[in-house]
């Protein structure tokens, strides 16, 4: 008989909080080798903005649709095990591919899953939490943990083996997401089991239906957030390309993208001091703000301490960002719609993603390092966005970050 694991490693906490890991894991080497391999098998900057913003596009259209069936599902967990496990087995099509079409079929199979899981994960855990009195922030570290993970070993053997680690390393990150999802709780439950818990109580003015969403001051702070993180894609897609082309060394270019994790992993151990006093719009304020910093010093810096300097502004315009959104979505929508208001933010923060993409690919073919000039312009429009809200409704710090519990 195999010994009891000890009980701290089997609460809902902890099996959530190991599926983010697993589930940044594949995000984690594709988002510093991707790039590469696909310049090494020929694919230009303009296809490979084509291959990145295609599953983006398609999930345009599904993420609503998946938002609003986890939403009616007896538990979102179903919805996150299914997505886990298509992506898993649609890795496995990366061995038979090597030119632009069958890339972009696999790819988007293997991204469209995860994309769909990604919204109703963040509502189900966030809405577990406050109904257990847990601490959102220290279960989604998890996935900033293995996204570390994943780039420090993406990295360490690209530079031993070369690119043609690639494959295998995405596959076998990819198959263990699979199977992690497998030991999730149901987020529905006070203690993880099949059985239902209470609803949680609502904040006064939180939205009951989708069509309450859509008030100016709500979709304004929702646009700012998309249009901050969708200036993020310049970096993603070709931002290893673009600093191994300015002369920074294979082996620091993976050093280069744990520091962005690193920090953030600050931002979300100390996010409630920060959102005890702030407001969620002040936070996602600042971080549009620290976006326009980072974006314009990009363009310029090609020594490792400045790129390395650069980005531990990840801390403040994604940490802080994903986590004010996160909180401010919370707040102001009720559990009957969690995972679908969380899908009508995604939906956009694609839409400005797959603009800014395809964008984005003209701008490196034609201007390198500069292009980093309109993911600072992006920044400062999200920064507006977010003012023009606050003109509309301006909120107390204590009411608009306070939990739903409370």
């Amino acid at each position: 008989m195999l010994p009891r694991l000890p009980e701290r490693l089997t609460t809902p906490e902890m099996r959530t909080g190991l599926f983010y890991a697993a589930m940044y894991l594949p995000i984690g080497v594709s988002t510093l080798l991707l790039p590469v391999w696909l310049d090494g098998r020929g694919i230009s900057e303009e296809q490979i903005g084509i291959i990145s913003a295609t599953p983006i596009f398609i999930m345009i259209v599904l993420n609503l649709l998946v938002g609003r069936v986890a939403d009616k599902a007896s538990d979102w967990r179903g919805v996150i095990v299914a997505g886990s496990l298509v992506s898993a087995v649609v890795s496995l099509g990366f061995v038979f591919v090597d030119a632009f079409w069958g890339i972009l079929l696999f790819n988007t199979l293997l991204v469209i899953p995860v994309m769909a899981i990604e919204p109703v994960i963040d509502a189900a855990t966030i809405r577990m939490t406050r109904r257990r009195g847990t601490d959102f922030a220290r279960v989604r570290i998890w996935g900033t943990f293995g996204y570390i993970g994943a780039t420090a070993l993406a990295g360490w053997t690209f530079g031993w083996l070369g690119i043609a680690v690639f494959v295998p390393l995405l596959i076998a990150t990819a198959l263990l997401r699979g199977l992690s999802a497998l030991p999730l709780p149901y987020f529905r439950s006070q203690n993880g089991s099949g059985q239902a818990g209470a609803p949680l109580v609502n904040a006064p003015g939180a939205a009951q239906t989708l069509r309450q969403v859509a008030r100016p001051w709500f979709v304004l702070t929702l646009l700012g957030a998309a249009i901050l993180q969708a200036s993020h894609m310049l970096l993603i897609s070709f931002g290893a390309l673009l600093w191994l082309r300015a002369g920074v060394p294979d082996a620091a270019v993976g050093i280069l993208w744990i520091v962005a994790p690193v920090c953030e992993i600050v931002t979300m151990l100390f996010f409630s001091h920060f959102a005890r006093r702030f407001s969620a719009r002040h936070l996602l304020l600042a971080a549009c703000v620290s976006g326009v910093l980072r974006w314009v010093g990009m363009a310029y810096a090609t020594e490792v301490w400045q790129l390395g300097l650069l980005q531990a502004f990840h801390m403040m315009t994604f940490g802080l960002a994903y986590m004010g959104i996160v909180t401010f979505i919370a707040n102001w929508t009720s559990e009957e719609i969690a995972a679908q208001a969380q899908s009508f933010y995604v939906v956009m923060k694609q839409i400005c993603s797959v603009i800014a993409l395809l964008f984005f690919g003209m701008l490196v073919a034609h201007f390198g390092l500069q292009s980093f000039w309109a993911a600072g312009l992006l920044s400062a429009i999200g920064a507006g966005m977010i003012l023009i809200s606050l003109s509309i409704w301006s909120t107390k710090a204590q009411n608009e970050s306070r939990p739903l519990s409370q």
